[in-house]
């Protein structure tokens, strides 16, 4: 196996076993090393470190293992089996209400660069790393092995993760099996799945403990579900008994499928409107509408030199909403922004309290769900942030 050697001292984040090198700690690499090889990671003094998958840029090193082993189909069954496991444990999988759940959450399963959300029979692959891109066929084959029967097709949807400059000519399709079947259960409600075209796997996964928490509060209420995608949190609201819901996108393909999830959970039930608009433009002609008002924005910052803006973005939209909400509200706001820390984010949002000049507490500090565990070496997966704010 080929080499990459640290500089002197680099190797203190490894012996905390950060599963990431960075190209500015490599003080030199054996010639000929190909994107997405498995390589060995080895200190200034000449002693082994890590094995892990190779990538141009400034995450160099994706490790996989801290012992010198080679990676092979019984390293992916070992890992695919304790992230399962897990799952199990956390009540997940295994569920007569829920089919729906990531079971491989990148370095928060030890497997940096690979997602796997299950869908029903479907298991929705994506790769994050060229490494990861290489081994798919291994991965999809010890997955088979390890879910039984839960599972029986494997989609691989990656084209937009990986980087263009490898020239991988990756394409998004099923590696294993087929199916016309995109509907998918999660806590006893229906929806459509969009592997083919939607964002991320085809469902925001990470939102479902959250979605439970919108039912407990809807009941008689009036919910704005604003960035609404495929309208999760609003056919939630709906079961918990809200009054009216209306959900609110920039993207008429979120609005046709929020109503296809509606119809899927509510049919004909005219408490639920959808609207294709600008957020803030929404938020401007709607004032003292809402007694509850979810913002799950898009990430506004995917890299730290974003991150100034995407501060203010938050504060700005939380203000909007603050003004707009009616006295004894409930806002639910989250940020899915990794580079935004939960200080960062509930700095911005103090501001916009503070900028209304409304009486507001605290009710919730919310993050992931169990599905998508933070693995304790590698703080940086902790990347979703919620709060729950009551406001006067």
């Amino acid at each position: 196996m080929k080499k990459i050697y640290l500089k002197k001292g680099k190797e203190e984040s490894l012996n905390r076993f950060h599963p990431w090198v960075f190209s500015g700690a490599i003080a030199k690499m054996d010639e000929g090393i190909d994107e997405g090889e498995t390589v060995h990671v080895i200190k200034s003094n000449g002693d082994f470190i890590a094995t892990g998958h190779y990538q141009i840029g400034s995450i160099t090193v994706r490790v996989l293992s801290f012992t010198d082993k080679e990676i092979t189909d019984n390293f992916w069954k070992r890992h695919l089996a304790t992230a399962l496991q897990v799952r199990i444990a956390s009540g997940m999988a295994d569920s007569p209400t829920n089919n729906t759940y990531r079971l491989v959450h990148g370095e928060g399963d030890f497997l940096p660069g690979l997602v796997v959300d299950c869908y029903g029979k479907t298991a929705v692959m994506q790769a994050h790393s060229v490494g990861m891109h290489i081994s798919r066929f291994d991965i999809a084959k010890a997955l088979i092995e390890i879910m039984g029967d839960r599972i029986e097709n494997i989609y691989y949807k990656s084209e937009t993760t990986l980087p263009y400059k490898a020239e991988l000519g990756q394409e998004n399709g099923f590696i294993v099996g087929s199916t016309p079947d995109d509907i998918a259960t999660e806590n006893g409600l229906l929806f459509h799945v969009d592997w083919l075209r939607g964002q991320k796997t085809g469902f925001f996964v990470d939102q479902r403990d959250n979605r439970s928490l919108v039912e407990k509060y809807a009941k008689g209420k009036k919910v704005l579900n604003m960035f609404c995608y495929t309208g999760g949190f609003s056919f939630y609201a709906m079961r918990g008994g809200a009054e009216l819901v209306h959900s609110v996108d920039s993207s008429e393909k979120a609005i046709s499928l929020t109503n296809k999830n509606v119809q899927l959970n509510f049919s004909n039930d005219n408490r639920h409107q959808a609207f294709c608009e600008d957020a803030f433009k929404y938020l401007d002609k709607n004032e003292n509408v809402y007694d509850l008002i979810i913002l799950d924005p898009p990430a506004f910052a995917k890299h730290r030199g974003a991150l100034h803006n995407a501060l203010k973005g938050y504060t700005r939209l939380n203000l909007k909403a603050l003004q707009q909400i009616k006295s004894g509200g409930i806002l639910f706001t989250f940020s899915c922004s990794q580079v935004v820390t939960k200080d960062n984010f509930r700095n911005a949002v103090f501001t916009a309290c503070a900028q209304s000049g409304r009486k507001v507490r605290i009710l919730h500090q919310l993050h992931q769900p169990a599905d998508h565990p933070i693995n304790i070496y590698h703080p940086e997966g902790e990347y979703l942030k919620g709060l729950v704010l009551y406001v006067e």
